[in-house]
């Protein structure tokens, strides 16, 4: 391989699952220090990229969620042709390795997972003790180099306008993250979560919930239940969350990307399995 190698990553499609990328994206900057890495994944993910500095850019592929989408994926491929010298699927999916593979980038590297023979160049082995461990298995395609957790950068100059706007203060308040992405059977019930609010606002705390738009309903239960909670749900882009998250005391959460956001700007985090 080429000295300063131009690595293209083929990225998940979860918020938590793309912040677990950078054991990845980390492993290869410092085995190829002055590689170029960029990322092919969903638009939505652009703002996290961005608050990873071992990535170059990212590229927007513009698929459905699980969508085959054969013809976009073979004419995305045959658009990058030569300029890639590596590449590194991440998803498991057969479809996940089409792209590099129409792009005929020479080296292919990711788990066999879907019977992924000769669209993958690379296999690389997924110990049964490494399987239910995310972050660790996409690490493991690196092959070398140290593991790191996620880091993701904070926007202060936002993250100060933010928390003007919604009239918090730094270390003087709670994150709550009730939303979950698989749906109720992986949320801390709605009353357990008014409760703690209740609780930490009787402490001093100032309580901000924070989702999208499709926690709205959730924290706006809550919201009914512990009156003076400050209700983020659908009010914040991915970015503005990640600031504000970085400025919490502490941060409370179901099985989310959010809860994921937390642990890699620092701020203590307990979450509810």
């Amino acid at each position: 391989m080429a000295e300063s190698p131009a690595i293209l990553v083929i990225g998940p499609r979860w918020v938590g699952d793309m912040v677990m990328a950078q054991c990845l994206f980390s492993a290869l900057r410092e085995l190829h220090p002055n590689a170029a890495i960029d990322v092919l994944a969903p638009a939505w993910a652009a703002p996290l990229v961005k608050r990873m500095p071992e990535i170059r850019q990212q590229i927007d592929l513009p698929l459905k969620s699980g969508a085959l989408e054969f013809r976009i994926r073979r004419r995305f491929g045959r658009l990058l042709r030569g300029h890639y010298d590596i590449a590194y699927v991440m998803p498991g999916s057969w479809k996940s390795a089409l792209v590099p593979f129409f792009a005929r980038i020479p080296r292919r590297v990711g788990h066999l997972k879907e019977m992924r023979y000769g669209l993958l160049t690379d296999i690389v082995p997924l110990p049964d003790n490494v399987k239910r461990r995310t972050a660790q298995a996409y690490f493991g395609l690196a092959q070398g180099g140290t593991f790191r957790a996620p880091k993701l950068a904070v926007d202060t100059k936002n993250q100060a306008a933010l928390l003007g706007r919604f009239g918090l203060e730094a270390e003087k308040f709670v994150a709550l993250m009730p939303g979950a992405e698989f749906g109720p059977a992986k949320r801390w019930p709605s009353e357990r979560y008014a409760g703690l609010a209740l609780d930490m606002m009787a402490k001093g705390f100032e309580v901000a919930l924070f989702g999208s738009k499709n926690d709205a309903d959730v924290t706006a239960e809550i919201a009914t239940l512990a009156p003076g909670v400050v209700d983020l749900a659908g009010q914040t882009r991915l970015e503005d969350a990640i600031d504000l998250i970085a400025a919490a005391r502490l941060a409370v959460s179901n099985d989310s990307g959010l809860m994921h956001v937390a642990a890699a700007v620092g701020t203590p985090i307990v979450a509810v399995y």
